[in-house]
């Protein structure tokens, strides 16, 4: 799996982490049930604290996409959903992005996404 940092990005070196990761479950670079790499090597082959790439493992954690756990590591949660999930949230951050350059306040998204799960 490979991790590229855009350091002149808006977007926080941690969630460019996370969003990597949430792309290699997305398209099954990566499978649920594999390991990815630990906390400090992932920190050192890029360049970052080791707190930057914990913030994007919890991130992703939180999204149920992965499991952290003490002595084993991330683990990629071992359902067949994620890579659907990991599609899905990336699609939700994308949508975000876009309501945020359009000036949409948060419950002007909110209206569209009910709108749109009522089928109007």
């Amino acid at each position: 799996m490979l991790i590229r940092l855009d350091p002149a990005s808006p977007l926080p070196l941690g969630d460019q982490i996370a969003a990597a990761v949430r792309g290699a479950i997305a398209d099954g670079a990566v499978r649920p049930g594999e390991r990815l790499p630990a906390a400090r090597a992932l920190a050192d082959s890029l360049g970052v604290n080791v707190h930057t790439v914990l913030r994007g493992y919890q991130r992703l954690r939180e999204e149920d996409l992965i499991e952290l756990r003490r002595g084993r590591g991330a683990v990629v949660t071992g359902d067949d959903t994620s890579p659907g999930r990991a599609r899905l949230v990336e699609g939700v951050r994308h949508l975000i992005a876009e309501a945020r350059t359009l000036g949409l306040s948060d419950e002007e998204v909110l209206s569209l996404v009910r709108t749109g799960l009522a089928g109007r």
